[in-house]
């Protein structure tokens, strides 16, 4: 029997991506891959479903590849955090889905393939788990040189607007060792940026070695000879503490770059969103990191319209944006989520309002960002270059997150292959982008 292709459309978060990884791993050992829908025999895709602008984009891009069974396809997979979310309901709604597992379940799916191939009989599994952890050996969908590394699945917060928690289930961090040796193949591969996931990246190890230890694992990653660069998303501010402000400071392969998820500034809304810090911890925080490392980068992402967000705790927010200038940063409009805490709240904010403010924020951080990107011209930076448009070579330093924060764009007579790194000197901004020539000094 011939192989068959199989294409993945893997949708939102980097933990997603690791799933997507993983379980195309394990189906090409009997199967090929392919990019193309029109090619491919078996169709996946790896829903996200947090919110429900991501919500609808998984259903979308389900009725888009059903289409294709109208020619080559044979099945039509449906994975990830919607189906385990709603499971029984994308079954009754949408009959085009053959096969349909979880979270959980990803080790199920060569199987059900199979099954369904042979006796064309659907197959659903969406069992909820508080214990397991996808692991095991991945395909990189990124370029190679830079991969996403989880160190724990799930969360024990419980903020009052998010599903997570029911979706992914409680905190659970991977062991040190597996961590480690995960990131020295994936170094051994070629991989010379690691970035560091979870949903709460701060709370690593606390429910395996009973302390917090972030530090303790990035020391040790640093240990490895070919990685270069350690990133760091997704830290709770709360739960930054001394060390890992040090780490980061004085660990030349750690980026100094920090994500951290602030969502809202006003003590009475992260009060109301199950938040465990305050105004006052959040600004120490910050604080702390401006003054202790040097050149920090921090993004941070926000929430507007949260129920009883009232004008007082929107200006409050405003005032944080516009006094701390953050490098990065994404607003997102409250989203009504069903058996959520907060989507029971009776002063629910109109939508019209949401979208205001965020628009309002968005336009104070564009200024921001662009007098930010102004402030580089003329400084030089380690630039990694993740590809080439046929004229400019396309990089980030350590301040931009893949696909996230922005890039640089230089031309240069010599040939780089891609993760290579250039000097670069800042020559021209853009509102999030930089252009910049290659320079042959060191940036150090």
């Amino acid at each position: 029997m011939d192989k068959l292709k199989f294409g993945v459309i893997s949708l939102g978060c980097d933990k997603n991506r690791i799933d997507s990884e993983i379980f195309i791993n394990k189906l090409l050992k009997n199967n090929t891959l392919t990019n193309n829908p029109k090619e491919a025999d078996i169709i996946i895709v790896n829903t996200c479903g947090f919110i429900e602008d991501s919500k609808q984009e998984s259903i979308d891009t389900i009725l888009e590849m059903a289409n294709f069974k109208e020619g080559n396809c044979k099945a039509l997979v449906v994975t990830g955090c919607l189906s385990q979310r709603y499971g029984k309901e994308l079954q009754e709604l949408l009959p085009e889905i053959d096969i349909m597992v979880g979270v959980n379940d990803y080790d199920k799916l060569d199987q059900y393939i199979n099954n369904y191939l042979e006796k064309n009989n659907k197959e659903a599994s969406c069992n909820y788990s508080d214990d397991a952890i996808n692991e095991g050996d991945r395909t990189l969908s990124t370029p190679g040189h830079y991969a996403y590394l989880r160190i724990a699945e799930g969360c024990s917060n419980h903020c009052t607007y998010c599903i997570i928690p029911k979706i992914r289930g409680k905190y659970r961090s991977r062991k040190m060792e597996a961590i480690i040796d995960e990131a020295k193949i994936l170094v051994q591969n070629g991989t010379k940026e690691i970035i560091l996931v979870a949903q709460d990246t701060t709370r690593y190890g606390i429910d395996l070695y009973g302390k917090k230890m972030l530090s303790d694992l990035i020391n040790e990653l640093s240990k490895i000879n070919e990685l270069e660069w350690i990133r760091v998303l997704y830290c709770y501010p709360e739960e930054i503490e001394e060390d890992l402000i040090k780490t980061i400071a004085e660990n030349d392969k750690v980026c100094k770059y920090l994500d951290i998820p602030i969502q809202h500034i006003s003590n009475n809304i992260l009060k109301t969103m199950g938040r465990r810090g305050r105004k006052e911890d959040i600004l120490n925080t910050i604080n702390s990191l401006k003054n202790k490392v040097d050149n920090i980068c921090l993004r941070t992402s926000l929430i507007v319209g949260f129920p009883g967000e009232t004008t007082e705790d929107f200006e409050e927010l405003i005032e944080l944006v516009k006094n701390v200038k953050f490098n990065n940063l994404g607003v997102f409009k409250y989203s009504q989520e069903e058996d959520t805490p907060a989507a029971s709240m009776t002063d629910q904010i109109p939508e019209e309002i949401k979208e205001t403010r965020r628009n309002e924020i968005m336009a104070i951080q564009k200024e921001i960002s662009m007098n930010l990107n102004n402030s580089k011209i003329g400084k030089m930076f380690d630039v990694v270059v993740d590809g080439f448009d046929g004229e400019y070579y396309i990089g980030r330093n350590y301040e931009m997150t893949p696909q996230i924060d922005g890039a640089i764009y230089f031309k240069c007579d010599k040939i780089f292959n891609i993760g290579e790194i250039a000097h670069v000197k800042i020559i021209d901004s853009l509102e999030y982008d930089l252009v910049g020539v290659v320079c042959h000094e060191s940036c150090k």
